[in-house]
């Protein structure tokens, strides 16, 4: 992140103040005129990204996917399993014999495929408004993997992940919860509108919608991915650097800043992974 670039939002007029100091969510509160643009912005805005890359992009966070989620579920098969903004469903091949059906959750068709591996993937593209066009309690397992800060009301989000859900379903979260620059200006590598979620804002939502917390843990230390070019590996794929940077973010986990304007904020976690589970009735 470039600390010059959050300094300019400190020059934010009253209007964002609230949204920068980490007080409000920006998004959040949007009209269905409002959330429309958003969408609109959005809906290819990670698939460009992607596909700008280059071709044959791998998949790169099975390790941590395995460390801070798949491994805390219950051993047991899920028969309904839904990817909410899932892509192809590669997140999900370290789990795979153990799903019955995969539903994606997607805005655009770039990702669409017809299986993974032998199975068959079901799309489905979420309402403007934040709806899922899905059951009440018909799911078993879903995951949100870095998706709700490309969402507009994420509190909505967030409450239909928890109907979809069966008592007792779980839900896999990681999400940003630093604001990743100034996200009324264009920012290299990112979408135009995702912005990250405070912390004390994303527990209330989860709050709010009555998930039950099973485990929260803050990840990826601001810099450490600097520890992955230097190992010569991506840090979400070696364990050493994955250890190296769980030890930083305990050290430093009293930083809850939104926006960082200074080298000393930035000491912080800037992601956090939830194993989160709906209750049983």
């Amino acid at each position: 992140m470039n600390i010059l670039r959050n300094r300019r939002a400190a020059e934010a007029p009253d209007e964002f103040k609230e949204y920068f100091d980490g007080a409000k969510l920006y998004g959040d509160d949007f009209d269905l005129a409002e959330l429309a643009e958003w969408y609109a912005d959005e809906r290819e805005g990670y698939s460009k990204l992607v596909f700008g890359w280059g071709p044959g992009i791998r998949y790169l966070s099975h390790l941590k996917n395995v460390r801070y989620g798949y491994r805390f579920l219950p051993a047991t098969n899920f028969e309904k399993v839904l990817a909410y903004g899932g892509a192809d469903g590669q997140e999900f091949l370290p789990i795979l014999p153990r799903i019955g059906s995969l539903t994606i959750v997607e805005p655009t068709n770039a990702f669409s495929k017809s299986a993974l591996g032998v199975m068959s993937l079901t799309y489905v593209k979420p309402g403007i408004d934040g709806a899922l066009p899905l059951s009440d309690n018909s799911f078993d397992l879903a995951t949100c993997f870095g998706v709700l800060h490309h969402v507009a009301n994420c509190s909505r989000a967030t409450r239909e992940l928890y109907r979809i859900l069966r008592p007792g379903g779980y839900l896999l979260l990681e999400e940003p919860t630093i604001s990743m620059g100034d996200w009324r200006k264009p920012r290299p590598g990112l979408t135009k509108r995702e912005r990250g979620i405070p912390i004390e804002l994303l527990r209330r939502m989860l709050d709010e919608a009555r998930f039950e917390t099973v485990r929260e843990r803050r990840i990826l230390f601001a810099g450490t991915a600097k520890l992955g070019n230097f190992l010569r590996v991506p840090l979400q794929t070696s364990i050493v650097a994955l250890r190296i940077d769980e030890l930083l973010c305990s050290l430093f986990s009293w930083n809850v800043k939104y926006h960082p304007r200074t080298l000393v904020e930035w000491l912080m976690p800037t992601n956090v992974f939830y194993v989160l589970r709906k209750p049983k009735a």
